[in-house]
């Protein structure tokens, strides 16, 4: 076998879903690490569901997660096209091969001809399959029916009483019997391929070596493995990846959430952190380290170390991966991440003048140790904005045990009186703390007796961001209106 070359073979059938991007991420680890080549191609056979808008999708989502591909489409390569309905001519040739070997036979039957025997079939307690009724028509009888108008289908000949038999990377030695799969269409009567005899054809003419995919694929493996076998072609190495599941142990759905890569993008989720969790959906690196760089995801990536468990998506597992990424970037880095979700919310100008843009620079610098995301700033940032403080109902009680300190009304004026004298434009958060440790230092009471009851006043909140960095933001004149306001916070 020839160095490895894997591919990923989508159908264009609706936004990229996230499992979509996991089976793709292992076929490309495995590529770089083997110095292999990754393969794009679309599936596009089902006509009325494929959209070009869904194949632009999947190529810019693979894009934003750093996966290129050495061959496929947009890039072209030596085995294209790389749509399946421009490959139409090609299938048709195997085809050709087939009936002319008569390892294939054109079948008349209509559905309802075929409906009616699956359910004969059920009815006896049999498992339905083809019972091969075309299977050697005399020339009278196809004359019969091209009279009648039936438009053919082309099944498969399955040798019966045979073992459809290989070993999986992920599964381990898996059989099947050539008797219960039965003889199948391998191209419908409008002449389009099916998925398990087009797929076939693609992946032996653009020499596909290994075949990684969900594990729902594993029951079209006997019918594929009859394909290569009856063209007398190599089969590929299979393996077989779990299935990824929610928290309830359910395929995974839209009521756990978010399932399309895009999604995740426009949430302000960072491709490398998506791509260190996916691959641990279904891999268990060695140690116990958890966060990976692209670069070690490759060196350290094998198929020997891929679960046959299912993989649990756990959305708290995500945020902390992507947190842990988030920290590294740089403030600018962070602004960009967390400027689109601000606008979005209206705290933001989508063109920011310099000082706009330098307030809000430290707006995301400040809050980023309290979001794991960049859409959740706009959960951490309304106290900035609102004209009003609200106290924050979790912690009410709290707050108004706050307020009952004998030395909060003392407190709030001596920050009052000694903000009111500062340089609003200039003010630092070097400043802010330089005055709570003098207001410390007058009154002899300890830290959290002084900035607590200053935190509660300009925020609503028990716990939060630097207070000095607060301070800072609100400004003066809405840090002394709110400090006016102190008397009459939470009635």
């Amino acid at each position: 076998m020839s160095s490895m070359k894997v591919r990923f073979a989508p159908s264009p059938t609706g936004p990229f879903h996230i499992g979509g991007a996991r089976s793709a991420l292992f076929n490309w680890l495995l590529a770089r690490k083997e110095q292999g080549k990754f393969v794009l191609r679309i599936e596009d056979t089902d006509l009325e569901r494929s959209s070009r808008e869904s194949e632009e999708n999947i190529k810019a989502s693979l894009k934003w997660l750093g996966m290129d591909w050495d061959e496929g489409i947009d890039i072209g390569g030596e085995n294209g096209p790389y749509r399946q309905t421009e490959r139409l001519d090609i299938y048709q040739k195997v085809t050709d091969r087939l009936i002319a070997e008569g390892k294939a036979y054109y079948c008349y039957c209509s559905e309802e001809e075929l409906e009616k025997e699956r359910e004969a079939q059920m009815n006896r307690g049999e498992t339905p399959k083809y019972n091969g009724h075309c299977h050697h028509l005399t020339e009278e009888q196809i004359a019969q029916y091209k009279a009648e108008g039936r438009k053919p289908t082309v099944r498969l000949r399955v040798p019966l009483n045979q073992t459809l038999a290989f070993d999986d990377m992920v599964r381990g030695h898996v059989s099947f019997e050539s008797n219960g799969v039965g003889d199948f269409v391998i191209v419908k009567s409008d002449g389009i391929p099916v998925y398990n005899y087009g797929v076939v054809v693609d992946d032996h003419t653009m020499g596909i070596t290994h075949v990684i995919r969900a594990e729902e694929h594993l029951s079209n493996t006997p019918r594929q493995l009859a394909i290569y076998d009856a063209l007398g072609w190599e089969r590929p190495i299979f393996g077989h990846i779990s299935l990824i599941l929610g928290k309830d142990y359910k395929k995974m759905s839209k009521r756990h959430g978010a399932t399309s890569v895009e999604q995740y993008k426009n949430m302000g989720y960072l491709p490398d952190a998506l791509n260190n969790f996916l691959a641990l959906l279904g891999w268990a690196p060695e140690g116990e380290e958890e966060i990976f760089s692209t670069e070690e995801l490759i060196k350290n990536f094998s198929m020997d170390r891929v679960a046959k468990n299912p993989a649990v998506f756990d959305i708290d597992k995500l945020n902390w991966i992507n947190f842990t990424y988030m920290k590294k970037l740089s403030e600018d880095e962070l602004f960009e991440l967390c400027h689109p979700h601000l606008v979005e919310a209206g705290y933001a100008s989508a063109t920011p003048t310099a000082d706009e843009k330098a307030w809000l620079t430290m707006l995301c610098a400040t809050v980023r140790e309290h979001i794991s995301y960049g859409a959740q700033i706009k959960e951490e940032v309304g106290l900035f904005f609102k004209e009003n403080v609200e106290i924050e109902e979790d912690h009410r009680e709290d707050i108004l045990t706050v307020m009952q300190e004998e030395s909060f009304l003392t407190v709030i004026k001596a920050f009052r009186d000694k903000l009111a004298e500062m340089d609003g434009p200039t003010m630092q958060p070097e400043d802010i703390k330089a005055t709570i440790k003098a207001i410390m230092k007058e009154t002899g009471l300890k830290g959290k007796f002084v900035f607590m009851p200053i935190r509660v006043v300009l925020t609503g909140q028990m716990h939060g961001p630097d207070l000095n960095n607060i301070v800072v933001l609100l400004g003066k004149e809405k840090c002394l209106a709110r400090l006016d306001n102190a008397e009459n916070l939470g009635k």
